[in-house]
Order: C-alpha cells, then sequence, then structure tokens
C-alpha cells in the first residue's frame, strides 16, 4: 500500500529530529464523541416488524392445540 504526501512529511520530519506531528495531537482525537440516544417509536416498532409478537388484543396468529392425555384419540376422555 503506498504512503501517503503527509504521512512521508511526517517521517521526514522524524528523521531530521523534529517533533513528529503525529504525538501533538489531542487524546479526544480517538475518543468517539458520537451522543448515544435510546432509540425512538419507530426503531423499536421496525426491530419486530416482521416477528410474531405479542397483540394488545391477544390475538397475535398463534394458537395452542391441547391434545387429550391418552393414546387413544375417540370419545373416551372427551366424555367426561
Amino acid at each position: 500500500m503506498a504512503k501517503s504526501k503527509a504521512k512521508k512529511r511526517r517521517e521526514k520530519l522524524e528523521r531530521e529530529g523534529k517533533r513528529n506531528p503525529e504525538a501533538m495531537r489531542s487524546p479526544f482525537v480517538f475518543t468517539d464523541l458520537r451522543t448515544r440516544t435510546t432509540k425512538t417509536k419507530k426503531d423499536h416498532l421496525y426491530q419486530f416488524k416482521h416477528k410474531n409478537h405479542q397483540s394488545h388484543e391477544g390475538n397475535d396468529g398463534s394458537f395452542y392445540f391441547a391434545a387429550p392425555s391418552c393414546k387413544c384419540f375417540n370419545n373416551c376422555c372427551l366424555s367426561t
């Protein structure tokens, strides 16, 4: 990979015994200064867009089938 002109100048200054401008950089250069925000309503809804999540009415599209505990499926268990 090729070196940039700025990097070549920095290395030349360092070879000549002068101070490297890289060493004069502030320590805050490497910190992440982006502010973190909580998710908006739209972001939160988009996260669950295609998932089968619970609705307020309880109708989420899923169902529960309870099979009788006995092995026979005739009316012996259902008559009680």
